[in-house]
């Protein structure tokens, strides 16, 4: 089963088992991200990817410039350790690691929530690669894909239990859109998947033949 075979079925229990309510709420709030055009205005392949330093979950920083000294990076934004998708589509760059590091590649993952729960999620999955924090979604930002929830959303997303106030560190409605960029050692994008939906994520193969395509 593909990544996108897995998440695809996540997404269809977890609609079945949802409220009426909260699905028509979680929908049309989706149908207006996704005609926002925030994905097309995205930073994209061919752009130089913002330089940043970033906390781990251990609170080390780490920097895009000494990854960059060391070969290309892939760089994935997730939502947290709260949402699922994300937790799967970690899992399977986990599983992914050792291609990728055989490409000379090295994989760093970024959210906006507080370096504890960077830590929790590192733990449990057992997650090889560094988990960075961005609190405040400011790293987001300039690569073009922080958003913030609606009103409505960010009641439901309370109601059933994310707190995120708590795991963002008071920035309880700006997320990160998925995404994932290959950047080569010159700093350029040179492979990027963005996407509205939180049910949708990078597949692994696609990342792999992105570093595959580099010179």
């Amino acid at each position: 089963m593909t990544l996108r075979d897995e998440l695809r079925a996540m997404h269809a229990e977890g609609q079945r088992r949802l409220p009426e309510d909260v699905r028509a709420t979680m929908n049309r709030n989706a149908a207006d991200l996704a005609a926002s055009g925030l994905a097309e205005q995205a930073l994209g392949a061919g752009a130089r990817a913002p330089e940043f330093t970033l906390p781990s979950a251990t609170g080390t920083p780490v920097a895009l410039e000494e990854l960059l000294a060391e070969g290309p990076v892939v760089l994935t934004f997730y939502r947290g350790a709260w949402c699922p998708f994300c937790n799967i589509a970690l899992r399977a760059l986990q599983q992914h690691l050792d291609a990728l590091r055989a490409r000379g590649a090295q994989l760093v993952a970024v959210s906006p929530q507080i370096a504890d729960e960077s830590l929790s999620l590192t733990d449990k999955h057992e997650l090889a690669f560094p988990v960075l924090s961005d609190i405040g979604s400011e790293v987001a930002k300039r690569f073009g894909i922080a958003f913030d929830l609606s009103e409505e959303l960010a009641a439901v997303y309370e109601r059933l239990g994310f707190d995120l106030q708590r795991v963002n560190a008071g920035h309880a409605r700006t997320l990160p859109l998925p995404a994932t960029y290959v950047i080569d050692r010159t700093g350029t994008v040179a492979w990027a998947f963005v996407d509205t939906d939180y049910s949708r994520r990078a597949e692994p193969a696609d990342i792999l033949a992105a570093l595959d395509a580099l010179p």
